[in-house]
């Protein structure tokens, strides 16, 4: 990942409209910010939510609130908590995400 073109600027995320994304269960709201090819976003994960694809995305993700399940395609699952992140890099490794009880994350990919 290059940080490029990229001024200093600060986020209210209060004020970011967010978008409705459904999962195969619940829901995610993404509060997103585009900065070149860099994209930042807020997630907030609705309680029993699964989602619908896996992803191959890379990201670093932290989780802020919550609980979130995340399930790697070979069968390898880990738990993240306030306070615990993960990095994977694109098309590393495929994985998605579950909760029972919801979830807030901050992602950068």
């Amino acid at each position: 990942m290059e940080l490029k073109n990229i001024p200093f600027g600060l986020t209210d995320w209060a004020k970011i409209v967010p978008t409705e994304h459904k999962g195969e269960t619940g829901m995610a709201l993404w509060y997103t910010q585009q900065f070149d090819t860099i994209r930042v976003r807020m997630v907030e994960y609705s309680t029993d939510y699964l989602a619908d694809h896996w992803c191959e995305k890379g990201h670093i993700l932290l989780c802020l609130e919550g609980e979130l399940h995340t399930e790697l395609s070979d069968g390898r699952s880990f738990i993240l908590t306030p306070g615990i992140s993960y990095q994977v890099a694109d098309k590393a490794e495929a994985h998605r995400s579950r909760t029972k009880v919801g979830a807030k994350l901050f992602i950068v990919d």
